[in-house]
């Protein structure tokens, strides 16, 4: 049951007379609303300590003092911090309860996760002590290292527990259980503050006060292309990169529109089978297909590339998830909150939720081709290392760079589900890539060696007229059109952790 909101304390901005309030008691700092003074509070004297930036348009639905409910109890958001990494930016919420004590409401692959400070003191090891991907122990609890990057606080609003110095870089590192646990370790001080919490959906939160959509300002989501002038309109409030539809440059969007825009040239522009803006009901949701990236994979020894594609799909509720074309088959995955763990002796089998999943395939990928937005910044160029697990037509992947664990998950599903959701009857053809569940292997009889040779012959024919196949509606390899190794379920978020 909510108590009654803690008195609240106004003093004069130092810098120009304007009140500055302070609703919790645990707020030591502030940034005025009118001068952008960054203030410190001691006792009853505010003290002035210099100029917050100016916040970058995320265009984010939240704003300050706009209310909710997390586990019970009753929230006010009343600061915000905007970070950058190398990455991309992102922000966190400081959410207050009404007994007074606070939480953080932070961006997390599209979606949010909610953490409130750890009340034991814990003698945490230095960042660099966590190795991305490594598991550690917590309370006696495995934790997986998701994400170990170096940030910095770009601007504030509002009242703040913490403010780390404007401009100077701290690392953060992130702990993901396989039950979906998230820990944060912010490196700005000393000792390292520590916050644990859980992944959430805005419409969970009850929230009311958010940004009007009818009210919003419309002109700053229009640019023009930093490289050909054409016009570009960003449609989400979370987009941090966007395609340019008339030279098909990528337009890093990670300072907000109003920041500088940086392009980068792509060539050989590839056509999705589903248009950008294509509406399509999945699972009992409706999603609209907001972005597309092409990649390649190769396996560890192997000169042979192979090539899957990969729809960004958003609701306004579910957040995003991922429509994936591969070879495999098509399939529908999300980022998972929780860290599977994988076998420690060979990591042939990954385990998640109480299912066990097999190694399917381990390969390097690349991103070759974006086209749309997208909610991280995305690039021509990244480069992740990844492991496809399956049970039946369940699947699981891991994709790892050198700061960052992306785990998804998801289910195959069959391409005439895809042409139905997304009214492309007359593509079937091109959408039909199913193959059986993978299962573990079975012992080779004589019938299965002649069917080999005979795929063998084919495949041969096959590869003779690769060369003139077409990318723009085909997944082609550099060296034949169906891969014989390595293998994509996708879902790679590039953002991921609070990035």
């Amino acid at each position: 049951m909510a108590t009654a909101t803690q008195r609240s304390y106004t003093a004069p901005c130092p810098g120009c007379g304007a009140p500055v309030e302070f609703r919790s008691a645990q707020s030591t700092h502030a940034v005025c609303g009118f001068c952008q003074s960054t203030v410190v509070r001691n006792g009853d004297v505010l003290s002035r300590i210099g100029k917050m930036g100016e916040l970058f348009d995320d265009h984010s639905p939240l704003q300050l003092f706009a209310t909710g409910q997390y586990q019970k109890r009753n929230f006010t958001l009343i600061g915000r911090l905007q970070y950058k990494t190398a990455e991309g930016t992102w922000a966190e919420w400081n959410a207050m309860f009404d007994d007074g004590q606070c939480g953080w409401l932070a961006e997390d692959n599209g979606a949010y996760v909610f953490t409130q400070p750890d009340t034991v003191q814990r003698n945490m090891p230095p960042a660099d002590r966590y190795v991305v991907g490594k598991q550690v122990g917590v309370n006696g609890k495995p934790f997986s290292v998701a994400s170990n990057v170096s940030a910095v606080l770009i601007s504030a609003q509002g009242e703040l527990p913490k403010l780390p110095p404007l401009g100077q870089p701290f690392d953060v590192v992130e702990l993901r259980s396989a039950s979906g646990e998230v820990i944060s370790i912010d490196y700005t001080g000393t000792p390292p503050a520590v916050s644990q919490g859980t992944a959430v959906l805005l419409d969970d939160l009850a929230l009311k006060g958010l940004k009007d959509e009818s009210t919003k300002e419309e002109k700053g989501r229009q640019f023009n292309c930093p490289h050909c002038g054409a016009p570009v309109t960003v449609a989400l409030a979370t987009s941090k990169s966007i395609s340019c539809g008339s030279c098909n440059s990528v337009i890093d969007l990670s300072q907000g529109i109003g920041g500088e825009l940086k392009s980068a040239i792509q060539d050989e522009p590839i056509q999705p089978l589903i248009p950008l803006g294509t509406l399509g009901q999945l699972q009992g949701t409706q999603w609209q297909v907001v972005g597309f990236q092409h990649r390649m994979g190769v396996a560890p020894g192997d000169d042979e590339h192979f090539g899957w594609s990969e729809y960004l799909l958003y609701n306004q509720k579910r957040g995003f998830c991922f429509l994936v074309d591969s070879e495999e088959g098509w399939s529908l995955v999300r980022p998972t909150t929780g860290a599977p763990s994988m076998a420690s002796s060979n990591a042939n089998s990954a385990t998640y939720q109480g299912t066990t999943y097999t190694l399917k395939y381990s390969y390097s990928a690349e991103t070759n081709y974006v086209c749309g937005e997208f909610y991280w910044l995305v690039q021509r160029g990244q480069k992740t290392q990844n492991k496809d697990f399956a049970n039946g037509k369940r699947l699981l992947s891991l994709e790892q760079s050198a700061s960052e664990v992306v785990w998804s998950s998801g289910d195959q599903i069959a391409s005439e589900v895809v042409a139905k959701a997304f009214k492309l009857e007359g593509k079937q053809e091109l959408l039909k890539r199913d193959v059986a569940p993978f299962s573990a292997a079975k012992s080779v009889g004589i019938g299965t060696i002649i069917v080999v040779l005979v795929v063998i012959l084919i495949l041969l024919s096959l590869m003779s007229r690769c060369s003139s196949c077409d990318p723009k509606v085909e997944n082609c390899s550099s060296s034949s059109s169906s891969r014989s190794s390595g293998g994509s379920f996708g879902g790679f978020s590039g953002g991921g952790g609070h990035k």
